[in-house]
């Protein structure tokens, strides 16, 4: 009997042996998509006999069927001890590699962070069309087939913030739609992370709204970069993956050779006195300041008093994102005038909202160090401005998800005290 089979050289005929069964019954040995051959369930019981030879033999081994790898017909040769020759990993031929099933896509946020990640990891980026119409709506669709493979959108949600996360959205759709086997939304920025609970009466709660959109998309993991609050992750519904960029802003500060007599590490903001704890411990456990706001009234400024000594030594300030610059400036302002020698400026997030680049400019900051989850426009850049990279984090984070690893090495794992 003569078989149709479908390969990546077009249409073949494969002859395979009619069998028969105990009953006198004949049927066809089968092939089974992904490459594996089977007999009927009624001739289950003979499937031990020895099979003819075919008529013909495919001419090329390397060929795929569906994306799986198809076991090649050979002559005088018995199914069985062919297919115990060999265990079925071997049998993956070198096309379909692990690798193959992990496709890196990249929203129009921040494409050059999405390039470094495909370097670091050794892959190209998958091919995707992006467009807007004339009425602002997004288009989106796939150039590449993800059935079946595990997919990572890199898309911060950082300014515009709605029109990224709308993006976003509709990448997710588009995998979801076109049968991937799970998607993984890599947000390095997470939007509206600040309004994670109610200040006042008749407040929304946005975080928990944008992790339900999330997730009703379709997206089946999220993998975020420093957080504005750790309670965010429980507002998805799905795992959520939390990396931290203190790590690389810390391999930095150690590459500038600071004595450790002389480092203080500062929060400008009661708020942030954990991470700014956590991150002293990592600097040779430098001591601790707090810069503490209090508002006397509504239209009054701010009264700031600092606690901790900073006089004669290098202040370094920590933040998980500078937004208009307001609270560091004047906390910078506030070490100034205490006696710090010099003030470096750290955060995650470089929102950079107007004014900015003219606070951050203006004298105060010996050096201000961040990281480029979110672009940072080129009329941005100042003298004392200095950018890294969380590629190589997030990279290595996506190649343990993809193989079910620990997402926590040592070189880049969590802050203790968190």
């Amino acid at each position: 009997m003569a078989a149709l089979l479908a390969t990546g050289h077009g249409l073949q005929w494969l002859s395979l042996p009619i069998l028969q069964g105990s009953d006198g019954s004949l049927a066809p040995m089968r092939v089974a998509a992904g490459g594996n051959f089977f007999l009927g369930e009624e001739n289950w019981g003979i499937r031990r006999r020895a099979l003819a030879p075919p008529k013909c033999v495919l001419s090329d081994a390397s060929i795929s069927w569906n994306g799986s790898p198809v076991l090649p017909v050979m002559p005088n040769q018995n199914l069985n001890s062919m297919v115990a020759s060999q265990p079925r990993r071997e049998l993956v031929l070198p096309g379909m590699r692990s690798e193959n099933r992990l496709k890196i896509f990249s929203g129009t946020a921040n494409k050059a962070l999405s390039q470094e990640i495909a370097y670091y990891m050794g892959l190209d980026l998958g091919k995707i069309t992006i467009k807007r119409f004339a009425d602002g709506e997004i288009y989106v669709q796939l150039q590449e087939s993800v059935r079946g493979c595990d997919v990572f959108l890199v898309q911060p949600t950082g300014p515009p913030a709605n029109e990224n996360l709308m993006e976003l959205l509709i990448m997710i759709d588009a995998c979801r739609r076109a049968s991937a086997k799970n998607v993984t939304a890599v947000i390095p920025y997470f939007g509206y992370a600040r309004a994670d609970r109610k200040t006042q009466g008749r407040e929304s709660i946005a975080a928990k709204l944008m992790a339900n959109l999330i997730t009703e998309a379709g997206a089946n993991r999220v993998l975020a970069c420093d957080l504005h609050s750790g309670q965010s992750m429980g507002y998805f519904d799905i795992s959520v993956d939390h990396v931290y960029g203190q790590p690389v802003i810390l391999d930095y500060l150690a590459s500038k050779m600071i004595s450790s007599n002389d480092l203080v590490v500062v929060s400008p903001d009661v708020g942030g006195v954990a991470r700014a704890r956590a991150f002293a411990k990592k600097l040779s456990d430098a001591p601790l300041a707090i810069v503490d706001k209090r508002r006397q009234g509504h239209n009054v400024s701010e009264v700031m008093n600092l606690i901790g000594d900073v006089k004669g030594k290098v202040a370094v300030m920590l933040d998980d994102m500078i937004d208009t610059a307001g609270t560091i400036y004047n906390g910078a302002a506030l070490l100034h005038a205490e006696g710090a020698r010099e003030v470096y400026a750290c955060c995650t997030h470089a929102v950079f909202s107007p004014p900015a680049i003219e606070r951050l400019s203006g004298g105060l900051f010996h050096e201000v160090i961040t990281t480029n989850t979110i672009p940072i426009a080129e009329g941005n850049y100042f003298p004392q401005l200095t950018v890294l990279s969380v590629a190589n984090l997030l990279g290595e984070t996506i190649w343990r998800v993809h193989e079910e690893g620990s997402t926590k090495p040592q070189k880049y794992s969590s802050l203790d005290s968190r």
